[in-house]
């Protein structure tokens, strides 16, 4: 690790646990196709918040890592996901999934909405496949970067 500061591990830690009960709001929503997110806008208002809520939370966790690690402060949410599999935090892949060319998930959740409301499902579960994997290999991340390992 760059420099003498540790991993705040219970700063990440809770973060996680605020990502783990997004995706568990967004699973307990049931099918979103685009009938639902027709017929019930605010559905689709909240299904964006979490999503913006999770980029946001992975952000910092990111950007957390990026200055421990690499010793640099990532400027940007798209930034930071590319500096976490730098820092062998996530895979590249998944950094990709997370950090699409076209914009954040509730960015294009909101495109959607307004615009293709059928392709709207195909976001959510993108983002819930990618937010689960991202929970996941930042915990084994976290373990494995216990203080003395």
């Amino acid at each position: 690790m760059a420099g003498t500061v540790e991993i705040d591990r219970a700063a990440v830690e809770h973060r996680l646990m605020t990502i783990r009960k997004g995706i568990d709001q967004l699973e307990s929503l049931g099918p979103l196709g685009g009938a639902r997110f027709e017929n019930d806008p605010t559905t689709g208002l909240v299904v964006e918040r979490i999503l913006a809520l999770l980029v946001d939370l992975a952000h910092l966790i990111n950007r957390h890592a990026a200055e421990v690690v690499l010793g640099v402060t990532p400027r940007t949410c798209e930034a930071s996901f590319g500096a976490a599999a730098k820092a062998g935090m996530i895979e590249e892949s998944l950094a990709a999934d997370l950090a699409p060319m076209d914009g954040p998930h509730h960015v294009l959740m909101q495109l959607s909405l307004d615009t293709e409301p059928e392709e709207a499902a195909a976001v959510v579960a993108g983002a819930l496949t990618g937010y689960a994997e991202y929970v996941r290999q930042v915990a084994e991340w976290i373990a494995d970067h216990r203080p003395g390992v």
